[in-house]
């Protein structure tokens, strides 16, 4: 048995198309559109937190050598940098040490000694430890002393100063 193709009559074909030519794609009419949600807030800049402070000595750290460090780098502390001096014998006897050991902790750089210590600390001036334990206060238990705020004028974004710099200030 033979088999024949057969093209299929002229009223099958679309409308428009020739002989041979082959029916164009169907079109579909765009799907209704779903009510939108409300726009979703502008993303908010996101604030970096600053965990390392630089400082300067009044006076500075006189080290074997005679060399003054001044400048140095304090970061945030953490609660066990609070709890740990609390073990601590010579705290135990002293509580005044307390700062001392913690202020060790703290100070991750000071000029250019390779390592920051308790004992470090301890050899300070009165002055510098006075200065050292204001900005530990300004920092940790404070927070940062610099606010973002806009202006109610122009609507500008700038930084106001919360706490004095200074001993006194305000």
């Amino acid at each position: 048995m033979r088999r024949t193709a057969t093209r299929p009559s002229p009223a099958a074909e679309p409308e428009g198309a020739a002989a041979g030519e082959s029916a164009a794609p169907e079109v579909l009419a765009p799907a209704p559109e779903a009510p939108q949600a409300a726009p979703a807030a502008a993303p908010q800049p996101q604030q970096l937190l600053r965990t390392e402070f630089e400082f300067e000595l009044p006076r500075g750290y006189v080290d074997e050598s005679g060399t003054v460090h001044r400048n140095g780098t304090m970061r945030l502390a953490t609660a066990r940098d609070e709890l740990i001096p609390l073990q601590d014998m010579r705290v135990r006897d002293n509580p005044a040490y307390l700062s001392v050991v913690l202020l060790g902790r703290v100070i991750t750089r000071l000029g250019t000694l390779p390592l920051v210590h308790d004992g470090i600390v301890e050899n300070l001036f009165a002055s510098d430890l006075a200065f050292l334990q204001d900005f530990y206060r300004q920092v940790n238990a404070e927070g940062h002393t610099r606010a973002g705020v806009t202006c109610p004028h122009c609507e500008q974004p700038f930084e106001v100063e919360l706490g004095g710099s200074r001993l006194g200030e305000s």
